[in-house]
């Protein structure tokens, strides 16, 4: 199994790949992390990608940021009908939220959830995360940008 360095490094990887753009590197370096990691490996990348995702979502939000230590909640709005339905998208939107509620537990289950539902739902579970962080990076880079 590859060392805790090298997956910290491919994880980064994975994340600076994503955000800017380069699918095919994003999936690389998840594809090595996936084939020599244990499932404890993954949770500790799915973590990694959510904590980007929360900082993200903090730099666009700023002050009107919901505090979970203060009783306020992240939540999901679902743009499309059924989005959610999805296991894939399902899986990225509620461990992203409770991740930024600080509720690790649900974090855990949706992630043992997609675990249990196959090697296609994980592997695409995990990617899609990874492709919303990035997007909710864009954005916050965007809106820094403004100014706002």
């Amino acid at each position: 199994m590859m060392s805790t360095e090298e997956a910290a490094h491919l994880t980064r990887e994975a994340l600076f790949a994503a955000m800017s753009g380069n699918a095919e590197g994003a999936a690389g370096a998840i594809a090595r992390l996936g084939s020599d990691s244990t499932p404890a490996r993954m949770l500790g990348v799915c973590y990694v990608f959510a904590e980007a995702g929360h900082r993200a979502l903090r730099m666009c939000f700023g002050d009107a940021a919901p505090d979970p230590a203060q009783g306020d909640m992240w939540i999901i709005e679902q743009l499309e009908p059924g989005a959610l339905d999805d296991p894939v998208q399902g899986f990225a939107s509620r461990f992203l939220i409770a991740y930024c509620n600080g509720d690790r537990a649900a974090a855990q289950a949706h992630y043992e959830g997609a675990l249990q539902a196959g090697p296609e739902v994980f592997t695409c579970g995990i990617c899609q995360l990874l492709i919303e962080v990035a997007g909710l990076a864009h954005a916050a880079l965007q809106h820094s940008e403004a100014g706002e």
